[in-house]
């Protein structure tokens, strides 16, 4: 039987990579997707509090079948959280991770992941700012406008270990940004004002989620 590295290389096979070196994520989303999923386990989400959110995961050294299987289970208990993007550590794991299902402005659908994901910084002209409302299944039912610039370029690894790069605009690119955030131990409230970070906090104490989550002490 087939390794999970090896499946996923067979359900990978042919991705196609543009003329800048970026991954083509918008090509046999459904397929791929569900490959992850069906593989995987669900876990439920750490939220606010939970110290693993709040610290700089670690990076990722080896490249083996229990990095394939946490991404499995990644994209299946994004599914379950009905998330467009997850962080290893909102499953409580400190490694340099996350996964993606998210559409664009355009509504493009885009499926991937990146292991130790690096943010480029980007020229001024790339840099205009988007306020739209932005959420985190790490902080349930709570939701505040945060600027964040519209477009995103992340540079990583895939499971083999192999170099790979990501791009998107307006929303894709928010989500990029925000799961890059998480593995270096910071949520999307804590570039809110001190307002608008207790508000979210408000707004999650009086919701309720709608997945399971892992309970804070």
């Amino acid at each position: 039987m087939a390794s999970q590295q090896e499946t996923d290389q067979q359900v990978n096979e042919g991705a196609a990579v543009d003329g800048e070196g970026f991954f083509v994520d918008t090509e046999e989303c459904e397929a791929r997707e569900l490959a992850h999923r069906e593989r995987g386990t669900s876990r439920p989400i750490t939220v606010v509090g939970n110290p693993v959110l709040h610290k700089e995961c670690a990076d990722v050294t080896e490249f083996d079948d229990k990095l394939a299987s946490l991404i499995d289970d990644m994209f299946a208990s994004q599914r379950t959280a009905e998330g467009v993007g997850l962080a290893a550590n909102q499953i409580g794991v400190d490694l340099k991770v996350f996964v993606y299902d998210c559409p664009d402005d355009e509504g493009n659908r885009h499926v991937g992941y990146v292991v130790n994901p690096v943010l480029a910084e980007l020229p001024p002209e790339q840099r205009v700012l988007d306020d739209s409302n932005e959420g985190c299944l790490s902080v349930p039912t709570a939701y505040a406008p945060l600027a964040r610039p519209d477009h995103a370029v992340v540079s990583g690894q895939d499971m083999h270990g192999n170099p790979i790069k990501v791009r998107g605009s307006g929303y894709f690119a928010r989500c990029l940004q925000h799961e890059t955030d998480h593995v270096y131990g910071y949520l999307y409230i804590d570039r809110l004002s001190k307002r608008d970070r207790k508000d979210a906090l408000r707004q999650m104490a009086e919701g309720t989620p709608r997945y399971p989550v892992v309970a804070n002490g």
